[in-house]
């Protein structure tokens, strides 16, 4: 039996970030993933906005940042484009496309060298409850063994299985989880290779397109879908995209990335006692964008930073780690909420209606370009937007 106060349980990002704040508050820590190599395979488009980086205290680093970029193309079902480019507008969102096998592994060694202790190729295999704690059942290159704790972390990302386990209804109902599917691609050719890409439509129905130039002519091609409204694999939507894109006629893909992405928005309960859900297990993703990565280590970091105060107050019960909650939602609740709610908006239109907003986007003078300015002027363009939307900013 391996005694530890906070278990963390998924060494992605949240993870890393939950077991980082936890060491740093002054608690044991065991942080284990079922991987044999941190960060691979990768499930994710590799952008961050370097504001969110800031905001998790986290200083980019020239290893895992493939490409800074200068902006965002939007492109319509009939291809008419709008370009948001910090040579003509303020960029507050702007971003790097990560290589997030090698961030990945500089968020755990971040926590290692505040004192966690790193246990991979350890898949857990089942939890109980054990007086004021949890016990889990690990299992590592065949053998098994014990790790009891006071605060469970659970970071197993959206198929989380850990939450289950110790009593929480944290699954994501078919409805809210996108199928995502992308190729890492070379021989792409667009034409700026600082701008990401985005197409809407029916190209990927209940999500989008992306492309997400890295260094030289390497870029991520994705997309995902709701399979809800999806009328085939998210596979053949790709393959048809790619075999129907000027950038790509020459391109080729190197690796193939699948995963399920939950848009549901924050699950309604993500602490009990002794137990916090962080990442993609507590739905603490963009429902809009589907980006989880800052979101994720927002909530890893809110989540250490109370479970290393429980620890050294000896209180793990639910009314203590409520907190984590109240932390998480004060720093992100409401603006997850409008974007969930944009995203039904956008759900709701066809690619005529699509292609109108975009033309009449061709007009419009952006201040800036960020998620919240591109709904302004989604609302001054449509009047059902106005309806739907008007209250929200």
């Amino acid at each position: 039996m391996i005694k530890t106060d906070v278990l963390v349980v998924g060494s992605g990002p949240a993870g890393s970030s939950a077991a980082k704040h936890a060491a740093m508050g002054g608690a044991d820590v065991i942080l284990m993933d079922k991987k044999a190599e941190i960060g691979a395979p990768k499930r994710c488009a590799e952008g961050v906005s370097k504001n969110g980086l800031k905001r998790v205290g986290v200083e980019p680093n020239p290893r895992w940042v493939t490409r800074e970029l200068d902006g965002v193309r939007l492109v319509a079902p009939d291809g008419t484009d709008v370009w948001l480019t910090n040579d003509k507008i303020e960029i507050p969102e702007a971003g790097y496309i990560l290589e997030r096998k090698v961030f990945d592994k500089y968020m755990a060694m971040d926590a290692a060298r505040e004192g966690a202790k790193i246990f991979i190729k350890t898949q857990a295999k089942g939890v109980r409850k054990d007086g004021d704690g949890f016990i889990v059942t690990c299992e590592k290159m065949g053998e098994l063994f014990e790790i009891k704790c006071k605060i469970l972390i659970a970071a197993d990302g959206p198929e989380s299985h850990i939450a289950r386990w110790a009593g929480l209804k944290t699954s994501t109902k078919a409805k809210d989880m996108e199928s995502g599917i992308q190729y890492e691609m070379c021989n792409v050719k667009l034409k700026d290779r600082n701008v990401i890409e985005f197409y809407f439509g029916s190209v990927a129905p209940g999500g989008y397109v992306w492309i997400f130039p890295k260094e030289d002519d390497i870029a991520n091609v994705g997309l995902a879908v709701l399979p809800n409204v999806a009328e085939k694999p998210a596979i053949e939507y790709l393959d048809d995209f790619v075999a129907n894109c000027d950038s790509l006629q020459e391109a080729q893909p190197v690796e193939m990335n699948v995963g399920g992405d939950p848009v549901g928005g924050i699950h309604k309960k993500i602490y009990a006692d002794n137990l916090l859900v962080v990442g993609d297990a507590a739905g603490q993703v963009n429902p809009l964008t589907g980006g989880g990565i800052i979101s994720g280590m927002t909530g890893g970091l809110h989540a250490g930073k109370v479970a290393a105060k429980a620890i050294e107050e000896k209180d793990y019960s639910e009314k203590r780690l409520k907190e984590y909650d109240t932390n998480l939602r004060d720093a992100i609740g409401d603006e997850m909420k409008k974007y969930l709610k944009v995203k039904d908006y956008l759900l709701s239109l066809n690619d005529k209606e699509l292609n109108s907003v975009a033309n009449a986007f061709q007009d419009i003078e952006f201040e800036k370009a960020n998620t919240e300015e591109l709904v302004k002027n989604l609302i001054k363009v449509s009047p059902k937007a106005v309806l739907k939307l008007g209250k929200l900013f």
